[in-house]
């Protein structure tokens, strides 16, 4: 695909899938991004290698995968954010990621395998730039 004829969310989810596979060496399966006013979130799905999910399945296991994931995203996060501030034009104000257990806590890494960004931008991203006519968009 061009990415001139690429949305702001497609190219988000393009460099957020990258990002991903340069920091653990492993590509989500899917990516989905959102963004509500000044709030982006990006989910990772299928973003857990075979390992950690069979580490995850024990409540130590799990403790492990999710500080391994947090302290992973918070020493490397920089980047993903620059990106995101070059695709929308906005800057990101907070970041955050968190990994899910057994529990089911909207965190990062989910026992699926889905994983969760969000990140509170500076201020809104206009509508109009958000929006695009790519497959399946209703615009």
């Amino acid at each position: 695909m061009n990415q001139s004829n690429e949305t702001v969310a497609q190219q988000l989810a393009r460099a957020a899938s990258a990002f991903e596979e340069r920091r653990t060496g492993h590509a989500p399966q899917a990516v989905t991004v959102v963004l509500s006013e000044d709030t982006l979130m990006i989910a990772l799905h299928g973003a857990l290698t075979p390992a950690e999910k069979a580490l995850a399945r024990s409540p130590a296991g799990a403790a492990q995968v999710q500080e391994f994931h947090r302290q992973l995203f918070h020493n490397c996060s920089d980047t993903l954010r620059q990106e995101i501030q070059r695709i929308t034009g906005v800057e990101v104000r907070e970041a955050t990621a968190e990994v899910e257990t057994a529990t089911g806590t909207v965190v990062q890494v989910f026992t699926s395998g889905t994983m969760v960004q969000v990140f509170l931008l500076a201020h809104s991203v206009p509508a109009d730039t958000w929006r695009g006519s790519g497959p399946g968009d209703p615009s």
